[in-house]
C-alpha cells in the first residue's frame, strides 16, 4: 500500500464499529467534516493510505440502524476508558474523496452505510459552509492484528494520528473484497450518487 511504509504511520480515528463494518466489507465508505481539535478547523485528507484507529468514546448505539445496534456492544466487550492499549486489524486506501452538499446526496447513500439518517443528516449540517467528505475506501484487514499503546496526543476530537512506525510497518495484510466484489460495490455508490 502507497503510504503506510513511510517514516510515520498514519492512523485515521472512527468509530469501532464503524472499523469493524469496514474491516468484514459490509461498508466501503466513511463521511468526514473534521474534529473540533483539527488544526485547519476543517477536514483534510492528510494521507491516502492509513491505518484505521477504532474509537470508543462518542459512538453511541441509537446513531446506528437498528440492524447493526448489537455490533456496538460486540466491539466494546472489553473496552475501557482506561486502556493503555489500541487494537489495529486494518488499513485503507482512499479510492476517492467525493464532497457532499446537500441533503439529496447524503439521501441517495443512506443504504451503504451503518448510521441512521438523522445522524448522517446531523454530520452534513454541521460547519453548514463546509462540504462533507465521502470517503471511498479500498480496505484491508491485517494478517495479524497489532497492539499499539494509547498516547495522548491521540484523545480529542480530531481526525489524523501519527501512529508508531515500528510496530506497523510491513504488516501483511489482505483486502476485505475482492477485486470484482470492490469495484461492482464502488460502481454502485457513485451510481447512486449520479
Amino acid at each position: 500500500m502507497r503510504g503506510l511504509e513511510q517514516e510515520q504511520a498514519v492512523g485515521l480515528k472512527e468509530w469501532a464499529v464503524a472499523v469493524e463494518a469496514l474491516r468484514t466489507g459490509r461498508q466501503l465508505l466513511i463521511m468526514r467534516k473534521g474534529g473540533i481539535r483539527e488544526e485547519t478547523k476543517d477536514f483534510q485528507v492528510e494521507s491516502e493510505s492509513f491505518y484505521l484507529y477504532p474509537t470508543y468514546e462518542h459512538q453511541k448505539k441509537e446513531l446506528i440502524k437498528p440492524e447493526y445496534r448489537s455490533e456496538v456492544k460486540e466491539v466494546e466487550a472489553g473496552w475501557s476508558g482506561r486502556q493503555t492499549e489500541a487494537v489495529i486489524n486494518c488499513c485503507a486506501e482512499l479510492a476517492e474523496d467525493i464532497l457532499i452538499s446537500s441533503q439529496e446526496e447524503l439521501d441517495r447513500i443512506a443504504r451503504f452505510h451503518i448510521w441512521t439518517d438523522s445522524f448522517a443528516e446531523e454530520r452534513l449540517k454541521w460547519k453548514r459552509t463546509k462540504p462533507l467528505h465521502l470517503m471511498l475506501l479500498r480496505v484491508y484487514e491485517l494478517d495479524q492484528a497489532v497492539r499499539i499503546p494509547v498516547l495522548s496526543e491521540y484523545n480529542g476530537c480530531k481526525s489524523w494520528i501519527s501512529l508508531p512506525p515500528a510496530l506497523l510497518n510491513k504488516v501483511p495484510r489482505r483486502p476485505v473484497l475482492a477485486d470484482k466484489e470492490w469495484i461492482a460495490q464502488i460502481s454502485e455508490i457513485k451510481a447512486a450518487l449520479g
